[in-house]
Formats: structure tokens, C-alpha cells, sequence
């Protein structure tokens, strides 16, 4: 089996309704935050947001044309050179098949070297462990652990903190590129 053709594109109005049903699914909501289910005002004045605050970037996450999940970029901040990021793989048809790999790829060239920042950090329930682990395989660094930072379904939950610098990627890059094309992908391109 071949490796579907990955794409990130800009978020477009038609997007609107698929992302919130996306994030009130629960596989994505298993991992966000917060547990309740988003209304569409909610989710309206979030949407708007998106496309006006400089602090943040969204990514429609695209598997051979069909929509199938979103990455983003937030709090950059350019004068301290850095940014957080997430993403969620929505269709669970895709989980598996190294999309993560390709994104967190893509991801980490978007913020080094198309941004030009030094740090990109992240925050993951510490019940998300294949996102943390792969984060860890791309060089990210726990940096912190929130204890019972979260509250899912009632209880608290752990969050760790990652980091990675840019001479830390550049260094780890490499070996990540050969990890995507082990899995069929080529590396994106600068």
C-alpha cells in the first residue's frame, strides 16, 4: 500500500462546519482541553478569530483530496522567536499511516526554516502518549509536566510540556526524512 499524497492547505469558509464537527467528535475532544461540546457560536467566534489573529495559523490537513484533519501554529511570537503547535487527525481511517510523521515534518520546516523561529513548543495529555512519543522521535524535549492540569471526564490529568530548538531539529532532520520515506512519504519540501 502506497502512502496517500499529504497536503496542508489554508483554511477556507467551506471548512467552518467540518471543523466543528470535528472538534466536537469524541476521538478529537478525547484530547483537547476542555469536554464540552462546542456550540455554534462558540465555535463561530472561534472560526472568526482563526483568520484575523496574527498569533495564530491553521492548516486544513488533506489525505490524497479529502479533508481529514487540522494543524496549527499559536502564540507566535516573533520577538522571543517561538510558537506552540497542535494537530488532530479527525478520520480515523487515516490514524496509522503515518500522516502524523509527514505533518509533524511539515510542521517543523513551516516554524525553522519558512518562519525563521528558534523554539516550537507543545502541550499534550499526558494520556496521549503515541502523540508524545512521537513528538519525542522528532527531538521534542519534555520540558515540563503540569500535574493535574485538566480535568477530563471528571478527573485530572497530567500535561507535559515539549520543546524543540531549531539546532535541534536541523540536526534530528535527517534521520526524519528517512523515517517518512520508510513509510512512503517524501520529505516536504523547504
Amino acid at each position: 500500500m502506497s502512502a496517500p499524497k499529504v497536503e496542508l492547505r489554508d483554511l477556507r469558509e467551506d471548512d467552518r462546519d467540518r471543523i466543528l464537527a470535528w472538534r466536537n467528535s469524541p476521538d478529537v475532544r478525547a484530547f483537547m482541553y476542555t469536554d464540552h461540546l462546542i456550540a455554534p457560536e462558540e465555535h463561530a467566534r472561534w472560526f472568526e478569530g482563526a483568520g484575523r489573529d496574527a498569533g495564530r495559523r491553521y492548516w486544513i490537513i488533506e489525505a490524497n483530496g479529502a479533508p481529514v484533519g487540522l494543524a496549527n501554529l499559536a502564540d507566535i511570537d516573533r520577538d522571543a522567536g517561538r510558537c506552540a503547535w497542535a494537530y488532530y487527525l479527525a478520520d480515523p481511517s487515516v490514524r496509522g499511516m503515518g500522516l502524523g510523521s509527514y505533518v509533524e515534518y511539515w510542521m517543523l520546516q513551516e516554524v525553522f526554516e519558512r518562519q525563521g523561529l528558534r523554539k516550537l513548543w507543545c502541550e499534550v495529555l499526558v494520556t496521549n502518549e503515541p502523540v508524545w512519543r512521537l513528538h519525542q522521535t522528532f527531538g521534542f524535549v519534555e520540558e515540563a509536566r503540569f500535574r493535574q492540569h485538566v480535568v477530563k471526564d471528571g478527573a485530572p490529568v497530567d500535561v507535559l510540556g515539549l520543546g524543540i530548538l531549531a539546532e535541534e531539529w536541523r540536526a534530528r532532520r535527517p534521520a526524519m526524512a528517512e523515517r517518512l520515506r520508510s513509510k512512503g512519504f517524501e520529505a516536504p519540501a523547504l
